[in-house]
């Protein structure tokens, strides 16, 4: 065992509460950071939720951050493997990974994209340089989109996502069909409605021409590092290969709630045609947009999708999380940022 006092054993999932599993975990963290000739000089900080548990572990060079994740988000590691690889300068270079277990260890990314901006209107031009370059991410990991579903990324591509939309509508537990923060009758009936339309939304977005590859799914200014004008993506548990444009969905609603921005703002399109701009090379403008809108929408049940993989636990805490899944799922009649 490492010199690393043992943390607290207290969560609830089964796992992570057996002082085996934080011994092996610590083992494993203290070998993989030898091999970088480093070493663990403190106690572990923990933080868990449901679908992950995150060690901050303090070191003679520096803390390093080790992850966890349950079974829904287990890919995730084998993923930022594969990203430091494909797009390099992107994202964290992982000092190691245990794909067949979900663990990650990463180094220290310094302030993130929130800590720099602080809610500073004049700040929100940043974001202007932030999407064409995560833009470039994606365009770099197209021609392996086929690699990382084969590493278990779950694929959300638009023609598949009518046939998964169905079967969530038959998932009544994830739906809390009934319950307080549901579905109720009305809006469920709506939603099984609203079938036909979803499925020729996703047939117009998967002819678009615009290859699928990685989508965050999650990309807000507190899963961007930011530190010297270069910028790194992380927090890929919510990741699934999907159409590109669906990350507009998160980023655009993030972006309206923190600069007080509503729906149709100018600073939206503006943050939307940044994001294209990559894509022009093969696709003019009023193509992209179309295509952004319409990933926009459909990309609210890859939203629903994905928080019912991070809830696949027993912990009894989810239950603070779960209204996400019907949620999602009732934001597909919202109107849309832009």
């Amino acid at each position: 065992m490492t010199d690393a006092a043992t943390p607290r054993t207290d969560w609830a999932d089964p796992h992570w509460s057996d002082p085996h599993w934080s011994d092996a975990a610590l083992d494993w963290i203290g070998d993989r950071l030898g091999q970088h000739g480093r070493r663990v000089v403190g106690p572990v900080e923990p933080r868990v939720r449901p679908w992950s548990l995150v060690w901050r572990v303090p070191t003679d060079t520096g803390d390093v951050w080790f992850k966890a994740t349950n079974p829904g988000t287990r890919h995730e590691a084998a993923l930022l493997a594969a990203l430091a690889r494909l797009a390099p300068g992107r994202v964290l270079d992982p000092l190691a990974v245990d794909a067949d277990r979900g663990w990650s260890l990463l180094p220290d990314g310094s302030r993130t994209l929130r800590e720099v901006l602080g809610g500073d209107r004049s700040q929100l031009t940043r974001w202007e340089r932030v999407l064409p370059e995560y833009a470039d991410l994606q365009r770099a990991v197209a021609p392996a989109a086929g690699e990382l579903l084969a590493l278990g990324v779950p694929d959300h591509r638009p023609e598949l996502l009518p046939e998964l939309f169905e079967a969530l509508l038959d998932d009544e537990e994830s739906l809390l069909f009934g319950a307080e923060d549901g579905l109720t009758v009305e809006a469920y009936e709506r939603l099984r409605a609203h079938r036909a339309g979803f499925a020729e939304d996703c047939r117009r977005l998967a002819g678009s021409g615009v290859a699928p590859t990685i989508q965050h799914d999650d990309l807000h200014d507190g899963n961007v590092f930011a530190a010297d004008d270069q910028y790194r993506f992380f927090d890929w548990g919510d990741a699934s290969v999907a159409h590109p444009f669906g990350t507009l969905l998160v980023t655009l609603n993030s972006v309206a709630d923190a600069f007080g921005l509503p729906d149709g703002d100018p600073a939206l399109a503006r943050l939307r045609d940044a994001y294209l701009e990559p894509w022009s090379d093969g696709h003019d403008l009023g193509t992209l947009r179309e295509a952004a809108r319409l990933a926009v929408r459909v990309t609210r049940v890859s939203r629903a999708l994905s928080w019912r993989r991070a809830l696949q636990t027993p912990d009894p805490t989810r239950a603070e999380y779960a209204s996400a899944v019907p949620g999602w799922l009732q934001e597909l009649f919202a109107p849309d940022p832009v």
